[in-house]
């Protein structure tokens, strides 16, 4: 076998196995979000819901951090509590002004996420898909940051 072949051979190989890793669903807005955009990426799941007066407050602080998150490797993203879907799920995150993807089908299985009965809750995620803390109540965009550099130190 030539060395050209080989070397396309290899490359649809790589390309098919990248192809393997499952797409997340779709955001707030209809939009795919591709396995390709949180690969290798640290990842802050909130939950929140309407109803849910601490998550009101907390969400400018998301918002925050995912606008100083910005090219960091690490990304916020909102899980509604409440599995709201499509119009609904896009008029709630509009309502709440929310800036940070939030994806339409819940990622808990995905990433072993403990089950959660309160509200908000916050999961620090890192880069391998692995789980490195739970934060229950409401957080702040410091206090976040604060938490990912003290995970991604231990790296």
């Amino acid at each position: 076998m030539g060395r050209p072949l080989q070397m396309v051979m290899g490359l649809c190989a790589g390309l098919l196995l990248a192809g393997c890793a499952e797409d997340w669903g779709v955001d707030q807005h209809g939009r795919k979000v591709t396995a390709e955009q949180l690969e290798d990426q640290w990842l802050v799941v909130n939950y929140w819901a309407e109803w849910c007066k601490p998550c009101r407050t907390e969400i400018p602080q998301l918002n925050r951090l995912e606008a100083e998150l910005q090219g960091t490797g690490a990304r916020v993203l909102g899980v509604n509590f409440d599995a709201l879907q499509g119009e609904q799920l896009s008029k709630a995150a509009a309502a709440f002004d929310i800036r940070f993807t939030v994806l339409a089908q819940d990622p808990a299985p995905r990433l072993e996420l403990p089950r959660n009965d309160v509200l908000p809750v916050t999961y620090i995620i890192d880069a391998s898909g692995r789980l490195r803390e739970r934060l229950v109540g409401e957080q702040t965009a410091a206090g976040l940051q604060a938490r990912l550099a003290h995970w991604q130190a231990e790296e």
